[in-house]
């Protein structure tokens, strides 16, 4: 029996997205997983080395399985004016909007199991109305992110072989992050992971480990006082409802191979907490999933690289792992 497709939204069309949309179909034409490809199409066609036999038009997500070993299926939403690698361009905004929410409503259907989103540069995308600090945010506001228990997605989370970190605060100016913590938040995000680690990874009993913020995890108040009247207190609320949680951690101590070993996830507190550790464990391979939506979502883990686009430089690994790990989730949920 066939599965369902993924659906790829082709991000950023002056990025490197149609590039590695092109290096992950050729790696995984004959085992796949099946995608479609959701964007112009002859910006799929131009990364194919001019191929224009490689991509194919197709007017429904079904027809990919058929479709996919000799060719990569395309939905064609036109761009309004041409794009140049490494030009990003407002022109273009639109319909990369468009491509993103046509995927989400493929998704939404049933039509396809998940979406796998190239990179967008959100700067392109404001003067067409984007509102969103990235793709996370405008994911949770076209899905009605999901409620569990109380708590509600979307959640970040960034995985690279056994280390997954999921992120209470985001694209914040780090000096805005203390501001942002709060007991509540801190609680919601580890609600959220918990129960993704169930439903997506398989994990019957998942254990997190809270970073803590300051150095040292503040030494008991002397380097701050966010672990005390933050951190602990949403640890404890954790367990109280049935999680089981550790924390707060110094996160200097908190990645390394034997500490791994005592946890499921890392709820860290801000961005680079979680990037550092997961790039540095795997650069190229590491994986954007988006916890509490009632689609499944997961990204490259990396940007759209305008300095190399249509150089035939980038590497397609986090797509490839990007798109593999969305079809394992795809499976677990049913």
């Amino acid at each position: 029996m066939k599965h369902r497709p993924l659906a790829i939204s082709l991000g950023d069309p002056a990025g490197i997205g149609p590039e590695i949309v092109f290096k992950a179909w050729s790696a995984l034409r004959q085992t796949g997983p099946c995608f479609v490809v959701v964007g112009d199409m002859r910006q799929v066609a131009a990364a194919c080395g001019g191929t224009a036999g490689l991509v194919r038009q197709i007017s429904a997500a079904e027809d990919a399985n058929r479709v996919f070993p000799q060719a990569i299926p395309v939905i064609d939403i036109p761009l309004l004016a041409p794009v140049v690698s490494g030009q990003p361009s407002p022109q273009a905004a639109k319909a990369v909007i468009a491509w993103i929410e046509t995927a989400v409503g493929l998704a939404l259907s049933g039509s396809v199991g998940g979406v796998v989103t190239a990179p967008i540069a959100k700067q392109t995308l404001y003067g067409a109305g984007f509102a969103f600090p990235g793709h996370t945010e405008f994911l949770g506001e076209l899905t009605a992110a999901e409620r569990y228990d109380g708590a509600r997605g979307p959640i970040m989370m960034l995985a690279a072989g056994d280390l997954r970190v999921a992120l209470v605060t985001v694209h914040l100016p780090l000096a805005e992050v203390p501001q942002a913590l709060s007991v509540e938040k801190i609680v919601n995000a580890g609600l959220v992971t918990a129960q993704a680690l169930r439903r997506d990874f398989g994990v019957e009993r998942p254990r997190l480990a809270v970073a803590g913020l300051n150095p040292h995890a503040g030494e008991g108040g002397a380097i701050g006082r966010e672990e005390v009247q933050t951190v602990a207190p949403a640890v404890r609320a954790l367990r109280d409802l049935g999680v089981d949680a550790t924390g707060p951690h110094p996160a200097d101590s908190l990645f390394h191979e034997a500490a791994r070993r005592t946890y499921d996830a890392v709820l860290g507190l801000y961005h680079d907490q979680a990037l550092i550790p997961v790039k540095m464990l795997d650069f190229w391979g590491g994986v954007n999933i988006t916890l509490g939506l009632p689609i499944v979502r997961t990204s490259p883990d990396h940007g759209t690289a305008f300095d190399i686009a249509g150089r035939g430089q980038a590497r397609a690994d986090s797509m490839i792992a990007a798109i593999r790990m969305a079809r394992e989730i795809a499976l677990r949920r049913g």
